[in-house]
């Protein structure tokens, strides 16, 4: 029986610690090297989907708290408290942005740049007259000013439904546009200038549009034909 080189040996021994070693120094790699590189590693996160969008309170059961909190969903016709903690943290990362700015000169163009953009977009959402031309009265916003200014709010307000609940509903099921688009969005930020613009839909039944499912099958079954719906719509 013919035995092996030792040559041959070695390069089987080295081939074997291969994988070993392998890991070996993609441990070290990423203890120096912690940041992936950009060319081979994918990114972690996108901040367009993976942001935090609302923020937990820190006292869960503070009993005061709860209280307002549940006054206003009732309110507002909010479906969780979710829905609340999203608008207090939009609210706070504006307010953090105009303390911010607070604290630099009056005449430094950052303040002056950033703080005009700010103003720009309080005026067009309706959250602030045109005679609150300063960064203070960001500080004072509430939330119920943003909640003011909700599409479900706005359309309740208007008569277009019963209630706020109601409103809810038929934003939801497409009855409701802002100017020629057609929004299902209960938490839509309605802009000032759009609001006048707030009505039915068009192919909807509220709206001099086709009956509903229901009121066709009341029609069939009572054997109207379409002077009858004509009349019913009457």
């Amino acid at each position: 029986m013919s035995r092996l080189p030792s040559s041959s040996v070695r390069r089987r021994d080295r081939s074997a610690l291969l994988p070993t070693a392998c890991f070996f120094f993609s441990r070290i790699r990423a203890l120096f090297f912690p940041h992936p590189s950009p060319a081979t590693d994918l990114p972690r996160r996108s901040p367009s989907t993976d942001s935090k969008t609302f923020k937990k309170p820190r006292r869960p059961f503070e009993k005061e708290r709860l209280d307002s909190e549940l006054k206003i969903v009732g309110e507002y016709g909010l479906r969780n408290k979710r829905e609340l903690w999203r608008v207090q943290f939009a609210l706070n990362k504006l307010r953090n942005a105009a303390r911010v700015l607070l604290t630099l000169d009056e005449k430094d163009p950052k303040r002056i740049f950033e703080g005009e953009a700010i103003m720009r977009r309080m005026y067009r959402y309706g959250l602030l007259d045109e005679s609150q031309d300063k960064l203070d009265y960001v500080l004072a916003l509430t939330p119920e000013i943003f909640l003011e200014r909700r599409l479900q709010t706005i359309v309740f307000k208007l008569g277009l439904a019963k209630s706020v609940h109601h409103a809810r509903v038929l934003i939801k099921q497409r009855h409701i546009r802002v100017g020629k688009q057609i929004v299902n969005i209960p938490s839509f930020l309605v802009r000032a200038d759009s609001q006048k613009h707030i009505d039915y839909s068009l192919n909807s039944p509220l709206g001099g549009g086709r009956p509903g499912r229901v009121k066709r099958k009341r029609m069939a079954a009572a054997g109207g034909g379409g002077g009858d719906g004509e009349e019913e719509d009457e």
